[in-house]
C-alpha cells in the first residue's frame, strides 16, 4: 500500500468491504455464480477485493447458492433478504448482521460484477474521506471515447476538482451530457465508501424526484443535503452483464 493510501486509510478509520450479489439479472441469469476461468465470478470480485487490503470482505448474498461458494472460496458470506430494493439496502444487513457493535466506520460497496477491478481502485475510494464533511466517497474516470459522451447508459458525474485535482466535490450525477461547455467530462464509476452514519441515514430516506428521473440512486443523498465526494481513476472498471462481457472478462483475467 502506498503512503498516500495509507494516509487516505486513516482518514477513513476502519473499513470493511461488502459485496452485494443476487442470482436474479435479466441478461446474465445467475450471474454471480457464472462460470470465469474455472471459478464463479463473485469469487474474483472477492480475490479482488480481498487484494485491496482495505479491510476485511464480506459478501451480502440474496441467495444461499451464493453463501455456499463464497464459503467454500473460504470467504465470508452473509445470506440478506433476497428481496430488498437497492445493493445499499442489503449490504447495510449484511453489516448490521457482522458488526453490530460499530466496530467499522467505513463501509466501501463493491459491485459484484466486477471481477477485474483493479485493488487500487478499491483502495482510491477512501482517498475522499480523509476530509471529514465527506459522508460518501466514489470514483470517476475521465471519458476518452467519444461515443460515451451521450450515452445515456454512460452515468456522468459533475464534480468540482479543486486545488487537489485527485479528489472533488461530486455537484450531480446524470445520464445526460453534462456538463456543457469545453473541458472534460467524467464517467462515473458506481463504487462507494459510506461512512456508517451516512448509510444508516441513506437507507431510511424515500426515493427523490431527480432519483427517480434520471434512475440514479445517489442523487437521493444529494438532494437531501449529504455530501459526495470523488476520486480520479485512471480507467473505468470492466463490468459483466451479458454472456460476451463473461468471456471478455474470462479473457483479461486470463492475460492478468
Amino acid at each position: 500500500m502506498t503512503e498516500e493510501t495509507q494516509s487516505a486509510a486513516t482518514g477513513a478509520d476502519k473499513a470493511i468491504v461488502v459485496i452485494p450479489a443476487r442470482m436474479a439479472s435479466t441478461r446474465l441469469p445467475g450471474k454471480p455464480l457464472a462460470d470465469i476461468n474455472g471459478l464463479p465470478m463473485i469469487v474474483h470480485v472477492l480475490r479482488r477485493a480481498e487484494e485491496a487490503g482495505v479491510g476485511p470482505v464480506v459478501v451480502a448474498c440474496g441467495e444461499p447458492e451464493i453463501a455456499d461458494a463464497i464459503e467454500q472460496a473460504g470467504g465470508k458470506a452473509i445470506l440478506t433478504n433476497p428481496n430488498h430494493p437497492s445493493g445499499s439496502d442489503r449490504i447495510w444487513e449484511a453489516v448490521l448482521a457482522c458488526d453490530p457493535h460499530a466496530e467499522f466506520n467505513t463501509i466501501v460497496n463493491v459491485q459484484g460484477d466486477l471481477p477485474t477491478i483493479d485493488a487500487d481502485s478499491v483502495r482510491a475510494a477512501l482517498k475522499p474521506l480523509s476530509d471529514p464533511r465527506v459522508d460518501i466517497a466514489t470514483l470517476v474516470a475521465e471519458i476518452t471515447n467519444a461515443a460515451e459522451r451521450d450515452d445515456p447508459n454512460v452515468v456522468k458525474a459533475v464534480v468540482a476538482f479543486g486545488a487537489d485535482a485527485g479528489c472533488g466535490r461530486a455537484l450531480y450525477f446524470s445520464r445526460s451530457t453534462v456538463p456543457s461547455g469545453a473541458g472534460p467530462l467524467y464517467h462515473h464509476i458506481g463504487l462507494y465508501a459510506y461512512r456508517r452514519h451516512a448509510l444508516a441515514q441513506f437507507v431510511t430516506l424515500p426515493p427523490g424526484q431527480l432519483e427517480t428521473r434520471e434512475r440514479l440512486e445517489q442523487l437521493r443523498a444529494l438532494e437531501n443535503g449529504m455530501r459526495i465526494d470523488a476520486a480520479l481513476v485512471d480507467t473505468v472498471p470492466f463490468g459483466v452483464d451479458t454472456p460476451a462481457d463473461l468471456a471478455r472478462a474470462a479473457e483479461m483475467l486470463s492475460q492478468s
